[in-house]
């Protein structure tokens, strides 16, 4: 299983772009740019407060829900993922691995993501919170993705993400053995819950892991 934002898709990337385009669209300035970063940066969560603070800070026209909605849209179109790692994804298929995606957020936005990125062709299924009712870390949404493959977790499996809570520990939570992409300036684990049985830093090299070659990654 994969986390989606910030492991298999660059969210970081498409979000700057996102937030330069609305700067652009609203005349606003580039101290109002690093202002959007900063507060994404920190943020947690649903997006819907996100964009009610910012029609509120930058005195917009246009109302929360309205920005909330050309964001949806947009940022499907944005999601990009490192050819490597799909490149990966297609070995590990190819040496079969059930693979799933499982994920928090919306489903419009996230299922738009994994089809403009091609992923939907590289999976078996995928999880997303918004649709089933239930978020990461609950060790429901693993078990859930884990049914849509074919498999349970009462036979084991992996869990890949680059959040200490949401993936590492909820995968733990869920029985799975799991490997952290460190994000990007950080290299020492969080000390947050359970620690991963594997740290890596990116897919390709998580999927070295999975097909035994350990000399990229260095072991928890």
């Amino acid at each position: 299983m994969l986390d989606l934002d910030g492991t298999l898709v660059d969210r970081r990337a498409a979000f700057q772009v996102w937030a330069r385009e609305f700067v652009a669209a609203h005349g606003l300035d580039d101290a109002a740019l690093e202002c959007l970063l900063m507060a994404d940066a920190h943020r947690s969560g649903p997006m819907g407060a996100f964009f009610v603070t910012v029609c509120a800070t930058f005195d917009l026209s246009m109302r929360p829900d309205q920005v909330w909605e050309q964001y949806r849209r947009r940022m499907p179109e944005l999601a990009s993922c490192h050819p490597e790692d799909l490149d990966a994804l297609r070995r590990l298929r190819r040496a079969g691995w059930r693979i799933g995606i499982v994920t928090n957020g919306m489903a419009d936005i996230q299922l738009g993501k994994i089809r403009n990125t091609g992923l939907d062709r590289l999976v078996d299924a995928w999880c997303i919170s918004d649709d089933v009712g239930v978020r990461k870390p609950d060790p429901e949404i693993f078990r859930l993705v884990a049914e849509r493959c074919g498999r349970g977790t009462e036979r084991g499996g992996w869990m890949v993400g680059d959040d200490p809570v949401l993936d590492v520990g909820g995968g733990h939570a869920a029985g799975l053995r799991t490997i952290w992409l460190r994000p990007r300036r950080r290299d020492s684990w969080p000390s947050v819950g359970p620690a991963p049985d594997v740290r890596v830093d990116s897919v390709a090299e998580a999927v070295d892991v999975l097909l035994g070659s350990k000399r990229s990654a260095r072991n928890a």
